[in-house]
């Protein structure tokens, strides 16, 4: 069995910003889970914490792989198009099943990949981004409850500003070479958030 594997933490900047070094990905508003998918689907969160019983919906992921593997990404649930992330947090505090599953069916949580670290035993973190994703896309197979993230390349200014106008949370810039760096923090992943502005009355 695989060890626990803490994920890649990601660095922060302020302002969008354009390189053909960089893909960019929406910045999803969920609770980030190590998946680990062999024979059956076993999640974890950033601290470790088994919380596969926490989303019954996500129980038969493993049968979306081709291959045992171990998957980085984000659980979300959708509320009117969009990611949110109160639903998650309520769902997060729920401990008892009958109440998970008469959740799990009015607002079904969605796990999206965006990296994959093992792939029938074989580690990958040492191999570059693009490499990485690659076999992502060879090892997954979508459906309504696992899917891929998307990504475009070198606009990270324009993608920002639509994902501001439409209220979402940000995005995500990750070089190309990036190589995965568990549990560390480095430049090569980069957060930059819409940060909404608020008019206070004093």
């Amino acid at each position: 069995m695989i060890k626990p594997v803490a994920p890649m933490l990601i660095g922060e900047m302020t302002e969008p910003f354009n390189s053909p070094d960089y893909i960019f990905e929406l910045k999803l508003d969920g609770i980030r889970c190590i998946a680990y998918l062999d024979g059956e689907t076993r999640l974890l969160n950033k601290r470790f914490l088994d919380v596969t019983a926490t989303y019954p919906e996500l129980q038969e992921a493993h049968n979306q792989v081709n291959a045992p593997c171990v998957l980085d990404g984000e659980v979300f649930a959708m509320t009117d198009g969009k990611p949110d992330f109160s639903v998650m947090q309520r769902r997060s505090l729920m401990g008892d099943t009958v109440k998970i599953a008469l959740a799990a069916q009015k607002t079904p949580v969605n796990f999206c990949a965006f990296d994959i670290l093992y792939r029938d035993g074989e580690r990958l973190t040492g191999r570059p981004w693009m490499e990485r994703r690659t076999l992502l896309e060879k090892t997954v197979i979508e459906n309504e409850r696992l899917s891929i993230s998307r990504y475009i390349e070198t606009n990270g200014v324009a993608f920002y500003h639509l994902v501001a106008s439409q209220e979402l949370e940000g995005i995500v810039a990750k070089r190309k070479t990036s190589l995965y760096h568990p549990g560390k923090r480095t430049k090569d992943w980069i957060k930059i958030k819409n940060l909404k502005d608020n008019d206070f009355v004093v």
